[in-house]
């Protein structure tokens, strides 16, 4: 039956990608423990200007959505290590679609940034006493915010043509788009302009929603949601567009 060659097509994958990322573990941990230093260090800045709830919590949503951000590096390194690696040609010649071929490389990914983001918030939690009053709520923003970060590394992954420009897209990308976001400084404190243009970051939504998720606001977090997936279907459908070209199969990249 088609959908049943299309699952283990695509568990072969999910496995096979899974097993890539463990091989070379470098990437991965230091967006794990980079951002507990990061939190770490800026915190006592945060409790200083905003006082001991507000300053933790914008400590805990900060960084997270920084490192987050930072973290399409694993996502966009995805695909283009398949064709830097010159095995993008075999996958042509296979029968995947390019939705599955995705969805394999999104499978693993997606694991690993949820790791990211609890660890996170379970250091927030258990170190610097971050209230939780919402954990559900706080996790569908979290999973909304993943399957965006996914959509957009998928774009990188499928546009850049290098290494260098892959380094560039998520080091410049994720900072401008974490910093007009409003995720590092409040927008309140920023020029007028910024919060003007912040509504166009996914950086600004998902730093809007877990704040409405940590405060129990749950129609904000559920608005934000809503942008964050809308954004992911677009990021998504113009990476399989790539992918496709002007025909139904994977054209080369």
């Amino acid at each position: 039956m088609p959908l049943r060659e299309s699952t283990t097509r695509l568990s072969a994958l999910v496995r096979h990608n899974a097993l890539l990322m463990l091989r070379e573990p470098g990437p991965l941990l230091s967006r794990m423990i980079l951002p507990l230093a990061f939190m770490t260090l800026l915190r006592p800045l945060y409790l200083a200007a905003q006082g001991r709830t507000a300053g933790t919590e914008q400590a805990v949503v900060g960084t997270l959505v920084t490192f987050s951000l930072l973290a399409l590096s694993i996502a966009g390194s995805a695909i283009l290590a398949e064709r830097l690696g010159r095995t993008w040609d075999r996958l042509r010649g296979t029968p995947l679609h390019p939705v599955e071929l995705l969805a394999g490389k999104a499978v693993p990914v997606l694991v690993a940034l949820l790791a990211q983001q609890l660890l996170i918030t379970g250091f927030g939690v258990g170190v610097f006493g971050l209230s939780v009053p919402h954990p559900f709520l706080l996790l569908g923003v979290l999973l909304s915010w993943s399957v965006t970060l996914l959509g957009l590394g998928a774009l990188i992954g499928v546009v850049v043509r290098s290494m260098g420009e892959l380094s560039a897209a998520y080091d410049i990308g994720g900072m401008l788009l974490s910093s007009v976001g409003g995720a590092l400084v409040p927008l309140s404190v920023l020029p007028a302009w910024v919060a003007d243009v912040a509504p166009a970051s996914p950086g600004y939504w998902a730093t809007r929603g877990l704040r409405a998720a940590l405060d129990g606001d749950s129609h904000t977090a559920v608005v934000a949601c809503s942008t964050l997936l809308g954004m992911a279907l677009g990021f998504g459908a113009l990476a399989s567009v790539r992918l496709r070209g002007r025909s139904s199969r994977l054209v080369a990249l």
